[in-house]
């Protein structure tokens, strides 16, 4: 993937969190950085440009790295476990959807 489609690919997933939350939560893009402030804590999402991926630290799952899957579409953890929108879903009790661009 170039550095051009990541970000693309990126900034729209971001957005499209912003958005979504926004009416549920307490949620903030700024620069890349978007924070979530819920009730179990606080969530950040970001891009992380040099690997390719987006980086979620949160109160409830931990940290975790997820990289684009072209064939699926999503955003999967670098270590085996669930698809990013899955695990934000179930830790924030909001129903996500974002399609790459």
């Amino acid at each position: 993937m170039s550095d051009s489609a990541f970000e693309t690919l990126a900034d729209s997933l971001l957005a499209t969190l912003e958005e979504a939350l926004g009416d549920h939560v307490d949620a903030e893009l700024q620069g890349g950085i978007l924070t979530v402030e819920g009730d179990a804590g606080t969530w950040i999402v970001n891009k992380h440009a040099p690997t390719r991926q987006i980086w979620l630290s949160s109160p409830v799952s931990g940290a975790r790295h997820y990289a684009f899957d072209a064939r699926s579409g999503q955003w999967h953890d670098t270590r085996g476990g669930d698809e990013l929108l899955a695990v934000l879903t179930a830790e924030l009790g909001v129903a996500l959807s974002w399609q790459a661009p």
